[in-house]
């Protein structure tokens, strides 16, 4: 009986409080895009990013813009970083990472154009084969690079 009173006058409530009053508990996540970019030889674009941990090296993408379309933030962050256009961009996968309290968007894209920094915050972007990735590249994004792999074999089988 308490719980019919309490949905009626849930439903009751005008839209935009009862948007407000679901978001009060809960927790708040910043959502990321990334993008898988290999070239005909198999070798994969990584980026020195000035602001990532460890050595810097990792897969492009950055921070999606508010009311922004995740395909739509992983283009703009591309341009913005390298100069470049994607072509055939496909969702791959998703991930939370809970401490970190973020949301992570993985693509995997065609490069059209030549990557080459275009914001203060890139380094270098270069291509490397799968076998030779830079030394100091975290596990983490290894590891992400051969999930990307592994799901594009198992779309091409």
């Amino acid at each position: 009986m308490l719980i019919r009173l309490l949905g009626g006058l849930w439903r009751r409530l005008p839209g935009w409080l009862r948007r407000r009053a679901a978001r009060l508990g809960q927790k708040r996540f910043t959502v990321t895009v990334g993008a898988f970019i290999f070239d005909a030889d198999d070798h994969v674009l990584l980026l020195e990013h000035v602001f990532r941990p460890d050595d810097g090296w990792g897969v492009p993408g950055g921070f999606i813009g508010k009311s922004e379309h995740p395909h739509e933030a992983v283009r703009r962050e591309l341009r913005e970083e390298i100069g470049i256009e994607l072509g055939d961009v496909q969702l791959l996968f998703t991930r939370t990472l809970p401490k970190a309290r973020q949301i992570e968007i993985y693509f995997r894209a065609a490069a059209i154009g030549k990557p080459e920094p275009r914001s203060f915050e890139i380094k270098r972007a270069e291509w490397f084969a799968v076998a030779n990735l830079p030394a100091g590249l975290s596990k983490d994004q290894r590891r992400l690079i051969e999930r990307a792999i592994k799901i594009g074999e198992k779309s091409s089988a």
